[in-house]
């Protein structure tokens, strides 16, 4: 347990302390309002940027989070754009994300080793300015959280209730998607692209079993996501593995034991 005491594990460990109270808070708002997917595709553009700032020798975060808010733009257009069939935003935008991701890999292959540490996360090698960015986003969500927590628990539940009440609705989605991009970029350095979503979405998949009420649900899904985020980089540290798998496989098995232990699997 020597890990422990090295500066290295003790950024790693502040790093996916702070994201295991900003991804899960955000990701409940997202399954419970049926748009769990958001997660993933901001998350492949955000590779696209991180990419080319790598190619432009720029922050890759900074870079990944510009393209992430712009990836949110372009989603809430589309999906004033089709109405009826809003979930096509997503799956357009996630398309145009992954292709022009591997069109940066292809124009700079000398770097498509550092690019990889984005993918599957690389939570060891945070620096000073990472958790410092990390730091004001969760004081970002945080604030937002806490000053709109009536506003977004009534879009949540019932937007169509929202609207007829005089409530900004298309303000507050913006809102949530906005704090997404920014909690999503920040994290894929922590667990990385290609898992990221689950950060966003297990913990609050936890909570549909177990809480009874939204603040419950609020409460369960930071417990849950601290304790695999603290206990995955424990372990990994311990037996040598990949930090950002170990603690969404964790997250994984605190599910089925949830699930086992409601007779959720039962015939």
């Amino acid at each position: 347990m020597d890990i422990v005491t090295r500066e290295f594990f003790q950024s790693a460990l502040i790093g996916g302390i702070l994201i295991g109270i900003t991804a899960p808070l955000m990701g409940l708002f997202l399954v419970l309002r049926r748009l769990s997917m958001i997660g993933d595709t901001l998350a492949h553009v955000s590779i696209a940027g991180v990419a080319l700032g790598f190619l432009t020798g720029v922050y890759p975060v900074a870079v990944g989070l510009v393209f992430a808010l712009g990836a949110t733009f372009a989603i809430e257009k589309l999906r004033k754009a089709y109405k009826t069939y809003a979930e096509l935003s997503i799956a357009i935008i996630m398309s145009g994300g992954v292709a022009l991701a591997s069109l940066l890999f292809s124009m700079g292959k000398g770097f498509n080793t550092s690019v990889s540490g984005y993918l599957f996360g690389s939570i060891y090698t945070l620096d000073t300015i990472d958790l410092l960015l990390i730091g004001i986003v969760t004081v970002i969500v945080l604030a937002a959280v806490t000053i709109h927590a009536k506003e977004l628990f009534l879009l949540t539940f019932d937007e169509d209730a929202a609207a007829v009440s005089g409530l900004p609705t298309r303000y507050f989605n913006f809102m949530i998607s906005v704090l997404t991009a920014l909690v999503i970029s920040v994290s894929i350095k922590i667990v990385g692209a290609l898992l990221v979503s689950a950060l966003l979405t297990i913990p609050a998949a936890c909570s549909l079993v177990i809480a009874k009420s939204f603040r419950q649900s609020v409460i369960t899904v930071v417990v849950i996501a601290e304790l695999a985020v603290i206990g995955g980089l424990l372990i990994a540290g311990v037996w040598n593995l990949a930090p950002g798998g170990t603690i969404v496989l964790l997250l994984i098995a605190i599910l089925l034991l949830l699930l086992s232990a409601r007779g959720k699997f039962s015939a």
